[in-house]
């Protein structure tokens, strides 16, 4: 009889982004099930036949009512399946998850750590949302975090001890899927085509949600800076916070050389359309997105935060700068642009490093090595 795991996600896109190989991988040892708000129809079609899908109505605000009605659901759930590990990832599932699996008796109970929204807030806000994290952490067993300079963080936060905290691998929550994300020509061609860019004209490229958190000001003014013929910028992601119009008034003069496409589900194509990623972040996770693009053979210009500087690799994959400081950003946007053989140069070793140390495989394999010892 195999032993059971139940994943408790608010959302079945977490499932669908991160989860997929390393649920392949537990499926093969462990009878796997996931939690989430949502139904089976959300979820993957190739996770359908491999996991077993309990609908909870976990809401991503905060609302005391439905709360408390989830929390009693899971640890119903949890003492009907009588699970030898529950998992959480994200922070309110996270604290609904830890807490009903204490009241419940489940031993081992993990949850994974991909990021702190209170890092920039201030006054009660961050004392709420940082509170929320120290209980998930007094709840759960065992804690993973998907960067070693963020479980750093939260060591000198006191939000987690050592003993209890660890990183998988050398990070990331799932690495990244090799087969997806690769160079590709006519992918390049044809978003190049469509947006009216020359094949050798240079691009720059941001991925990920428009607001303030994400540094796209910051990015707005230091393009504005190194903006020349030949040189565009691809910007891709919902505007979550009507900041468009904010950035196109800094763009000014260059505007004409920046596209806003919005959302896309086909984030590889994009990268392979550019030549560098920028990710001018105040918080993040493990930044992802910085190694998917390294799997296309570009490399990145990030913010120096935790998570990303575990992603860059600063001189050697992509250059990093002072989160906050335009200038700085369009010097190593200037150095990028003025020099192509080095930018090649940190591309390939992006996509080297890529495949030695963040493939899904290999991420997928430390999870189950990390449940093995453990189960």
């Amino acid at each position: 009889m195999k032993k059971k795991i139940c994943f408790v996600v608010s959302s079945a896109m977490t499932v669908n982004a991160f989860l997929q190989e390393p649920i392949r991988y537990l499926s093969k040892h462990y009878q796997v099930y996931v939690a989430v708000n949502g139904s089976t129809d959300a979820l993957s079609p190739s996770l359908k036949e491999i996991v077993t899908v309990l609908p909870v109505s976990i809401e991503r605000k905060i609302s005391f009512r439905h709360d408390l009605l989830a929390l009693f659901q899971l640890f119903c759930i949890f003492r009907k399946y009588k699970f030898h590990s529950v998992h959480s990832v994200t922070p309110k599932a996270g604290l609904l998850a830890m807490l009903a699996s204490f009241l419940s008796g489940v031993k081992i109970r993990i949850h994974t750590f991909t990021g702190q929204v209170w890092v920039t807030s201030k006054g009660l806000k961050r004392w709420f949302f940082k509170g929320m994290d120290c209980l998930i952490a007094l709840f759960a067993t065992n804690i993973l975090v998907d960067s070693a300079s963020q479980r750093q963080f939260l060591l000198d936060e006191k939000v987690v001890s050592a003993a209890k905290s660890s990183v998988l691998a050398q990070g990331s929550i799932s690495g990244v899927d090799i087969d997806r994300f690769k160079p590709n020509e006519k992918a390049r061609s044809k978003i190049r085509k469509e947006l009216a860019i020359d094949n050798g004209a240079f691009a720059f490229l941001f991925i990920g949600r428009l607001n303030r958190d994400k540094g796209v000001l910051d990015l707005a003014i230091a393009f504005s800076r190194i903006a020349k013929k030949g040189v565009h910028m691809l910007i891709v992601g919902p505007d979550e916070a009507g900041i468009q119009k904010e950035m196109e008034v800094l763009l000014g003069h260059c505007i004409k050389q920046v596209h806003f496409v919005g959302f896309s589900d086909l984030p590889e194509d994009y990268m392979a359309a550019a030549d560098v990623l920028c990710l001018p972040s105040y918080r993040e996770g493990f930044g992802s997105v910085v190694i998917e693009a390294a799997a296309v053979g570009i490399p990145a210009i990030g913010s120096k935060i935790y998570g990303v500087e575990d992603a860059i690799a600063d001189g050697y994959s992509g250059l990093l700068f002072p989160a906050g400081n335009p200038a700085e950003l369009s010097m190593c946007m200037e150095k990028i642009v003025a020099d192509n053989e080095f930018t090649k140069l940190l591309g390939n070793n992006a996509r080297k490093r890529v495949f030695e140390q963040f493939t899904s495989e290999y991420l997928a394999s430390a999870w189950l090595a990390y449940y093995q010892d453990r189960l």
